[in-house]
Protein backbone atom coordinates (compact mmCIF):
# COMPACT_ATOMS: atom_id res chain seq x y z
CA UNK A 1 0.00 0.00 0.00
CA UNK A 2 3.06 2.46 0.97
CA UNK A 3 4.27 1.83 -2.56
CA UNK A 4 1.48 2.64 -4.48
CA UNK A 5 1.05 5.93 -2.30
CA UNK A 6 4.55 7.22 -2.97
CA UNK A 7 4.03 6.09 -7.03
CA UNK A 8 0.94 8.17 -6.81
CA UNK A 9 3.21 11.09 -5.73
CA UNK A 10 5.81 10.65 -7.69
CA UNK A 11 3.32 10.86 -10.83
CA UNK A 12 1.78 13.78 -9.83
CA UNK A 13 4.94 15.78 -8.52
CA UNK A 14 6.05 15.06 -11.98
CA UNK A 15 3.11 15.66 -13.87
CA UNK A 16 2.81 19.42 -11.36
CA UNK A 17 6.50 19.67 -12.43
CA UNK A 18 5.80 19.70 -16.13
CA UNK A 19 3.75 22.98 -15.69
CA UNK A 20 7.11 24.06 -14.73
CA UNK A 21 8.97 23.09 -17.63
CA UNK A 22 6.30 23.77 -20.37
CA UNK A 23 6.20 27.29 -19.14
CA UNK A 24 10.07 27.76 -19.29
CA UNK A 25 10.17 26.14 -22.73
CA UNK A 26 7.37 27.93 -23.90
CA UNK A 27 8.43 31.41 -23.10
CA UNK A 28 12.33 30.54 -23.71
CA UNK A 29 12.88 28.27 -26.02
CA UNK A 30 9.75 28.22 -28.73
CA UNK A 31 9.59 32.15 -28.15
CA UNK A 32 13.37 32.24 -28.37
CA UNK A 33 16.24 29.91 -29.78
CA UNK A 34 13.21 27.50 -31.83
CA UNK A 35 10.73 30.53 -32.77
CA UNK A 36 10.66 29.32 -36.15
CA UNK A 37 8.97 25.95 -35.27
CA UNK A 38 6.85 27.91 -33.01
CA UNK A 39 6.03 31.29 -34.69
CA UNK A 40 3.31 29.02 -37.83
CA UNK A 41 1.31 28.41 -34.56
CA UNK A 42 0.74 32.75 -33.84
CA UNK A 43 0.71 33.43 -37.27
CA UNK A 44 -1.20 30.75 -39.25
CA UNK A 45 1.03 30.18 -42.06
CA UNK A 46 -0.34 26.80 -42.84
CA UNK A 47 -3.56 26.10 -44.02
CA UNK A 48 -3.58 22.46 -43.37
CA UNK A 49 -4.47 20.36 -40.58
CA UNK A 50 -0.60 20.32 -38.71
CA UNK A 51 2.02 22.87 -37.95
CA UNK A 52 5.65 22.97 -37.68
CA UNK A 53 4.87 23.77 -33.86
CA UNK A 54 3.85 20.28 -33.63
CA UNK A 55 7.19 19.06 -33.83
CA UNK A 56 7.07 20.25 -30.39
CA UNK A 57 4.98 17.14 -29.57
CA UNK A 58 7.67 14.66 -30.71
CA UNK A 59 10.54 16.82 -28.64
CA UNK A 60 8.44 16.88 -25.50
CA UNK A 61 7.36 12.91 -26.02
CA UNK A 62 11.04 11.68 -25.83
CA UNK A 63 11.52 12.33 -22.15
CA UNK A 64 8.30 10.52 -21.45
CA UNK A 65 8.73 7.65 -23.26
CA UNK A 66 12.50 7.03 -22.31
CA UNK A 67 11.75 7.51 -19.15
CA UNK A 68 8.45 4.52 -19.17
CA UNK A 69 10.87 2.38 -20.98
CA UNK A 70 13.88 2.59 -19.20
CA UNK A 71 11.86 2.52 -15.89
CA UNK A 72 9.48 -0.59 -16.52
CA UNK A 73 13.24 -2.31 -17.83
CA UNK A 74 14.42 -1.40 -13.98
CA UNK A 75 12.10 -3.17 -12.56
CA UNK A 76 8.91 -0.23 -12.32
CA UNK A 77 11.10 1.57 -10.60
CA UNK A 78 10.73 5.92 -9.85
CA UNK A 79 12.19 6.78 -13.39
CA UNK A 80 8.48 5.18 -14.70
CA UNK A 81 6.15 6.40 -12.63
CA UNK A 82 8.00 10.13 -13.66
CA UNK A 83 7.72 8.73 -17.25
CA UNK A 84 4.03 8.41 -16.66
CA UNK A 85 3.29 11.90 -14.76
CA UNK A 86 5.10 13.50 -18.24
CA UNK A 87 3.20 11.39 -20.51
CA UNK A 88 -0.26 12.19 -18.37
CA UNK A 89 1.13 15.93 -18.66
CA UNK A 90 1.42 15.41 -22.37
CA UNK A 91 -2.26 13.81 -22.95
CA UNK A 92 -3.64 17.17 -20.75
CA UNK A 93 -1.42 19.14 -23.01
CA UNK A 94 -2.78 17.68 -25.90
CA UNK A 95 -6.50 17.58 -24.63
CA UNK A 96 -7.04 21.32 -23.23
CA UNK A 97 -4.57 23.36 -25.91
CA UNK A 98 -5.19 21.25 -28.99
CA UNK A 99 -8.66 19.75 -28.55
CA UNK A 100 -10.35 22.15 -26.27
CA UNK A 101 -8.75 25.89 -26.67
CA UNK A 102 -7.68 25.58 -30.73
CA UNK A 103 -10.60 23.45 -31.01
CA UNK A 104 -8.41 20.82 -33.87
CA UNK A 105 -11.43 18.70 -33.56
CA UNK A 106 -15.00 20.50 -33.22
CA UNK A 107 -16.00 19.39 -29.44
CA UNK A 108 -16.23 20.94 -25.99
CA UNK A 109 -17.02 24.38 -27.52
CA UNK A 110 -19.65 25.46 -25.22
CA UNK A 111 -18.23 24.53 -21.75
CA UNK A 112 -19.45 26.69 -19.02
CA UNK A 113 -17.15 26.49 -16.73
CA UNK A 114 -15.20 28.92 -14.49
CA UNK A 115 -11.54 27.77 -14.49
CA UNK A 116 -12.52 26.71 -18.80
CA UNK A 117 -13.09 29.88 -19.37
CA UNK A 118 -10.19 31.27 -18.07
CA UNK A 119 -8.07 28.98 -19.72
CA UNK A 120 -8.98 30.18 -23.24
CA UNK A 121 -9.28 33.67 -22.29
CA UNK A 122 -5.38 33.41 -21.20
CA UNK A 123 -4.66 31.84 -23.90
CA UNK A 124 -6.32 34.07 -26.53
CA UNK A 125 -4.29 36.60 -24.75
CA UNK A 126 -1.31 34.97 -25.17
CA UNK A 127 -1.80 34.64 -28.85
CA UNK A 128 -2.86 38.31 -29.27
CA UNK A 129 1.13 39.06 -29.36
CA UNK A 130 2.47 37.37 -33.12
CA UNK A 131 5.76 38.03 -32.64
CA UNK A 132 7.99 36.19 -30.04
CA UNK A 133 8.36 39.10 -28.04
CA UNK A 134 5.82 40.63 -25.39
CA UNK A 135 4.44 37.53 -24.75
CA UNK A 136 1.82 36.29 -21.42
CA UNK A 137 0.54 33.92 -20.27
CA UNK A 138 2.66 30.94 -21.19
CA UNK A 139 1.75 28.07 -19.13
CA UNK A 140 -1.47 25.63 -19.95
CA UNK A 141 -3.37 24.62 -16.58
CA UNK A 142 -2.13 27.29 -14.19
CA UNK A 143 -4.25 30.40 -15.22
CA UNK A 144 -3.24 33.96 -13.41
CA UNK A 145 -6.38 34.79 -11.30
CA UNK A 146 -6.89 38.21 -13.55
CA UNK A 147 -8.38 35.68 -15.94
CA UNK A 148 -10.79 34.82 -13.11
CA UNK A 149 -11.53 38.15 -11.81
CA UNK A 150 -12.73 39.35 -15.26
CA UNK A 151 -15.45 36.63 -15.91
CA UNK A 152 -16.76 37.82 -12.36
CA UNK A 153 -17.45 41.11 -13.90
CA UNK A 154 -19.31 40.02 -16.51
CA UNK A 155 -21.58 37.45 -15.05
Amino acid sequence: METIIINTLIVIAAFLAMEGVAWFTHKYIMHGLLWTLHKDHHKKESSGFFEHNDFFFLIFAIPGITALFFGMEAGYNYVFWIGLGITLYGMAYFFVHDIFIHQRFKVLRKADNKYFKAIRRAHKMHHKHIGKEEGECFGMLWVPKKYFQNQRRKA
